[in-house]
């Protein structure tokens, strides 16, 4: 099956290691996007995929498109007009001291589209699965439209959709999110979150959690779910749990609520090299297992492993295989050197 993704896509700067902003006399230049890094770990996977985006024509999205295209992703949807990239800023955080990021993105190519700039029916032949998040419609202007209209489009045709909550409280409110995110609601299949998504988003809390005092209930989880498939009669919901005990280490699991039934996978003690794009990886994993068949304890074992692998390695991409990912989810957590 073939998976389309539709979204930003981002210049990020991070000063070098664990540098502060102030200590910094350089930045790290990386590519970046919730759907196109879905799309990167997808395709390390052996997924075929694609990316839509509008990008300004200029030598800087011209080398982000070579990133994409490197990683094995299809980039012809991809539509011109605007004049900037957006860029965002990440300091990496280290044991007691939280990672930051400062936003730049307004105004940019895909966040001042209309929704004249993508012809949706064509865009989407050929493809069997749809992949946004909710940082798309959070940029702005059009976006929330274009957003509707594209998953509309998309279950109309066909195609699985599936849509990552991705609440960001530096883009929107939680009302304008609801507002927002509940159109779109109606034509998801597949819906992927976390605690802070299902409560600022769609107003359903996790009872028995409290993430800032580390403590999670599963009980509590699988209720959220439950609720979200009553009110929004979505049937596949994945919720990630995260126990931050420092920006250094975490506890990481997940799980994955279909059937009626509620599936946990087990847990990784991360020490962490780069937590973002964890949650897009995550995602890929997923989608990978839906889109394989693998029964739903499989499935969410897969998209755990995948995402404690992304959460290992420098930048957003994930560059796991398969057969990597596999190995993890069969018990090789060692980290022994392979010779």
């Amino acid at each position: 099956m073939r998976v389309l993704g539709f979204g930003d896509f981002i210049v990020r700067l991070s000063p070098p290691g664990y540098q502060r902003f102030f200590q910094a006399g350089h930045f790290d230049v990386n590519y970046t996007g919730a759907e196109a890094n879905v799309c990167v770990a997808l395709a390390h996977m052996g997924v075929e995929t694609a990316f839509v985006t509008r990008l300004p024509e200029n030598d800087i999205a011209y080398a982000g498109i070579g990133e994409l295209r490197r990683h094995g992703v299809d980039t012809r949807g991809i539509v011109f007009g605007g004049e900037r990239m957006g860029v965002f800023y990440l300091e990496k955080g280290a044991a007691q001291r939280p990672s930051r990021i400062v936003y730049d993105r307004r105004h940019s190519a895909v966040a001042e589209s209309g929704p004249a700039d993508y012809e949706w029916r064509e865009i989407l032949d050929g493809y069997g699965w749809f992949h946004i998040t909710g940082i798309t419609p959070a940029l702005g202007s059009a976006m929330p439209e274009i957003c509707v209209e594209a998953c509309g489009t998309a279950r109309e045709l066909g195609l699985t959709v599936s849509c990552d909550l991705n609440y960001r409280r530096n883009l929107w409110m939680p009302e304008e999110a609801g507002s927002a995110m509940r159109k779109i609601m109606p034509y998801v299949d597949v819906l992927l979150a976390n605690e802070e998504d299902a409560e600022k988003v769609l107003g359903i809390k996790a009872a028995g959690s409290d993430v800032m005092r580390g403590v999670l209930d599963d009980r509590g989880y699988a209720e959220t779910a439950r609720r979200i498939e009553a009110e929004y009669g979505i049937h596949t919901v994945a919720i990630s749990m995260r126990r931050s005990l420092s920006a250094s280490d975490n506890d990481w699991g997940a799980m994955l609520y279909r059937g009626g039934k509620a599936y946990f996978s087990k847990r990784y003690m991360i020490h962490l090299v780069d937590r973002v794009g964890g949650g897009d990886s995550f995602a890929a994993g997923l989608i990978y297992g839906l889109v394989n068949g693998f029964d739903p304890q499989h499935t969410i074992e897969y998209a755990a492993a995948a995402s404690c692998l992304k959460q290992t390695m420098e930048m957003d991409f994930s560059l796991s295989t398969a057969a990597e990912v596999e190995k993890l989810v069969g018990g090789n957590a060692t980290g022994r050197v392979e010779r």
